[in-house]
């Protein structure tokens, strides 16, 4: 994996943009005053805080805004306002000839998962993290690491032991992000190859029959004979049905595991809860999962 995108420093042009749903000023304007506490310059995109049905702008205007992002030289990270639906509408149609020649850092997570499927195609890096809308109840933490994944100092991560845990280690490239989308990009020109990958999912208000359903997707299309381990974030307002499937959505994963001896950690602190912490995808890793906890390394 090229690591070659540039760490920020002080006084590095943030652009702020939102490829997808529709976001209030309120949000975007206390997401610049963060970023210029933190000692950076901040862009917000012409159509940022636009309005077109469910998005943020047309399609039109939402790839415009982005591609202004990827084209500025002096833009040193992008981060996403927000997800929602809409990056898929614009991510074929995106120009990334800059990108590939002056890479810079892709920032947010959920709909944004999208993009870091692309950058995984380009073999770049990118940062699962909190996203604008998110900045006002997020964990300190969380805007620690997502700063400190920015600037080049976010090197390790951990969590306290899960009983649904299977203990071991494994070493890769840290992949992934929100299961809906990475399901909903299999057998797509932006499916990645998962060998030798630690695999990183989290979702939010789905039916647990539903996440059965996926994982059984990823099983099928032989996805989880190549991972080398499996990290689980928020799984966050999961439903059930009136009926109840009658499985936890622990048991339900382990489930698909039972005959795959791979390190699997529950409970990790990222996804679609507060404490969000950041996660560098495309990054070579070490997952530790332990009786005292998992520890994620970067190296």
């Amino acid at each position: 994996m090229n690591t070659a995108i540039p760490y920020l420093e002080k006084g590095d042009l943030i652009y702020i943009t939102a490829p997808a749903k529709a976001i209030e000023a309120i949000h975007v304007d206390y997401a610049k005053h963060f970023f210029e506490k933190e000692g950076f310059r901040v862009l917000v995109s012409e159509n940022c805080l636009g309005q077109h049905h469910y998005f943020s702008g047309t399609d039109a205007e939402r790839l415009a805004d982005f591609q202004y992002g990827i084209d500025h030289p002096e833009v040193k990270a992008i981060v996403c306002a927000r997800g929602g639906y809409g990056c898929v509408r614009i991510v074929d149609s995106l120009q990334w000839a800059a990108q590939l020649r002056h890479p810079k850092w892709i920032v947010g997570f959920s709909d944004v998962t999208v993009f870091h499927q692309r950058m995984q195609r380009f073999e770049l890096p990118s940062i699962h993290a909190s996203m604008v809308l998110n900045f006002k109840d997020n964990s300190a933490e969380a805007l620690k690491t997502m700063v400190d994944a920015m600037t080049g100092n976010l090197t390790s991560m951990s969590c306290e032991a899960s009983l649904s845990n299977k203990i071991g280690s494994a070493e890769g490239q840290l992949v992934g992000g929100n299961l809906s989308i990475l399901y909903s990009l299999l057998g797509t020109n932006d499916q990645i190859d998962y060998s030798n990958t630690i695999l990183f999912i989290e979702d939010l208000a789905e039916h647990l029959y539903h996440l059965d359903r996926m994982l059984y997707a990823f099983s099928k299309a032989g996805i989880f004979d190549k991972i080398k381990g499996l990290i689980i974030g928020g799984m966050t307002d999961m439903e059930d049905t009136t009926v109840p499937f009658g499985k936890t959505v622990e048991e339900i994963i382990c489930e698909h595991f039972t005959y795959r001896p791979i390190p699997i950690a529950f409970n990790f602190p990222a996804g679609h809860i507060d404490d969000n912490r950041a996660l560098t995808l495309g990054s070579n890793c070490k997952l530790e999962v332990s009786a005292n906890g998992t520890l994620l390394t970067y190296f």
